[in-house]
């Protein structure tokens, strides 16, 4: 295990040297009159910033930074505005979900008759034989029932139909995409995925995780054009929520391949890490020998995997069978067999790897495969992560910190699926569910995102969700299993600093300090002093990425 000491002695050197260098040139631009929150444990606020280049100079009080401007400095007064380091998301499906800005809106559907009115509303605006894709609906809305092909096939005759829940692990499907994918009451469950049938046997039109790998070979791929002009879209969207870098856990190579593509032409306008599939380690592996790992605008090295499925579709794996439904404990995604020697062979290549775990038994599957692959492959500085650990036992919780493995965690998931979560889990499992405050208690690394398009690329809905945990349903107004909530500085750390350590960037990013990268968000409202209850009410009123306004103006 990294020896933490050594790690913060190790920042404080190459932080001074960075400083000494930073305050060899003159200041670019002085910001004034701010609340900085730095990030910084035990630093109270500033109230100027000094930018030189893409890198913070100096940090301090008006007469300071001042003192150091020159005849060319642009000074700019924030008139009190909250400035704090760029807000960093760890898990997006950055693509998809910039796709989906564009796509039809059905998570807000309340009703089965304005659920199919929006998917008929969508279709009509579609050319025959297109696809329909997207969604996110959420059955919860309308009762909990599930949709299925009978709804929408007299709505969707000459359109094909694949959207998905809000989890973007069940898919509904008309019976024209069930004839195009060819899915019939004789296919065969594939491995890790089901394909939901009626009591005659015939498809509902709803299928799990790996069963939507059947659409993979009918559904056309867009264009290179059309993924560049989403990812672009996206970015914008990110930026307008204070957002400087996305780590994108994907399970393909087509976003990956769109962001060294924008890259090498030199568009792109924030931060991106890029995962791709596990099970392609020795490809990665290679690739990373021939052209290293990029650079601090896009990155890689990194691998995520998946053991399970998730809550809503009843596919994350838990010890104890589900309460709702007895006969089920889940789904493995990755048999744990081939998961494990994935990890091992990856690991022992150097590679960065994190895997997808919702349930408990997914969860201790996986501390228990990492902690192999240490015993196997020595010491060193990995950093594993689990994607999600959102419902943990009790005896896995202090793993985290004892193994250093990472709880990659979004909070906005626990006030969402909170609203209904008793059902499959039952009243004793909710203590082991987004269990933030028991993992930092532990003295865990605990990093923030939000899955999106899972949830909201919003990060202030997050440290809202993980400072509260109100419910979206108002049903929990003093907050969904109290126990876990943490405060605001624990949200905003896990935002920033945190999420630069997840992404082995903590020596340049998540603070702001003289010769760190100048990524930046500032926003109308100081989240440390507010009440938790205004935080979701604060604007985003700009955000500075390499030192560059990226969204807004820094004139407030």
């Amino acid at each position: 295990m990294i020896n933490r000491r050594e790690l913060l002695l190790g920042m404080g050197a190459a932080l001074a040297s960075r400083q000494l260098v930073a305050a060899d040139r003159p200041l670019d631009v002085a910001y004034i009159n701010a609340k900085v929150w730095t990030g910084q444990r035990d630093v109270p606020l500033a109230n100027a910033i000094g930018l030189a280049g893409n890198r913070v100079s100096v940090v301090g009080d008006n007469a300071r930074v001042r003192k150091l401007a020159t005849k060319s400095t642009r000074i700019m007064d924030l008139r009190g505005a909250f400035v704090m380091p760029g807000f960093m998301d760890n898990h997006t499906h950055f693509l998809r979900a910039s796709f989906m800005l564009s796509a039809p809106e059905l998570r807000t559907a309340k009703t089965r008759e304005e659920f199919i009115e929006r998917v008929a509303k969508s279709a009509q605006a579609l050319r025959p034989g297109q696809w329909l894709q997207g969604g996110n609906w959420d059955e919860q809305m309308w009762g909990g029932e599930l949709p299925s092909r009978q709804w929408i096939d007299a709505v969707t005759p000459n359109t094909p139909v694949a959207v998905v829940r809000l989890d973007q692990h069940v898919a509904l499907l008309n019976s024209l995409a069930l004839k195009l994918a060819r899915i019939d009451r004789n296919t065969p469950d594939p491995e890790g995925g089901l394909i939901i049938r009626d009591a005659q046997g015939e498809p509902t039109g709803l299928i799990k995780d790996k069963a939507k790998d059947l659409l993979k070979v009918v559904i056309p791929s867009p264009s290179a054009a059309d993924i560049d002009t989403a990812i672009g879209v996206g970015t914008a969207h990110a930026l307008s929520k204070g957002v400087t870098q996305v780590h994108v856990t994907e399970l393909d190579w087509v976003t990956h391949d769109a962001l060294r593509r924008l890259r090498q032409r030199n568009k792109i306008g924030m931060r991106f890490y890029s995962f791709v599939p596990l099970e392609d380690w020795s490809k990665l592996q290679a690739l990373v020998k021939a052209e290293g790992r990029g650079d601090d605008w896009v990155r890689w090295g990194a691998l995520k995997g998946l053991v399970d499925g998730s809550l809503g579709s009843r596919t994350a794996v838990f010890r104890e069978p589900y309460a709702d439904n007895p006969s089920v404990h889940g789904i493995y995604r990755t048999p744990p067999d081939k998961l494990r020697d994935y990890i091992l062979n990856a690991d022992a290549a150097g590679l960065h790897i994190t895997v997808h775990a919702i349930g408990d038994e997914g969860n201790d599957q996986v501390l228990g495969m990492f902690e192999a692959a240490i015993n196997k492959n020595g010491a060193r500085d990995r950093r594993f992560r689990i994607e999600h650990a959102q419902h943990l036992l009790a005896t896995d919780v202090p793993r985290f910190a004892e193994l250093n493995v990472i709880a990659s965690m979004q909070p906005y998931h626990a006030i969402d699926d909170g609203r209904w979560a008793i059902k499959p889990l039952g009243p004793e499992r909710l203590h082991g569910a987004w269990a933030i405050r028991s993992l930092l208690d532990a003295k865990a690394k605990v990093t923030f995102g939000s899955d999106w398009p899972v949830a909201p690329i919003d990060p202030l809905l997050g440290v809202a969700a993980a400072v509260l945990r109100q419910t979206i349903d108002g049903a929990n107004p003093s907050g969904w299993v109290p126990e876990q909530r943490i405060t605001v500085q624990e949200a905003l750390t896990a935002y920033t600093t945190a999420n630069a350590y997840a992404g082995f960037q903590e020596d340049r990013l998540g603070l702001i300090a003289p010769g760190y990268l100048a990524d930046l968000t500032v926003l109308d409202t100081d989240l440390t002093t507010c009440a938790p209850e205004q935080i979701t009410r604060a604007k985003v009123l700009s955000t500075l990425v390499d030192g560059q306004v990226r969204f807004g103006s820094d004139k407030v």
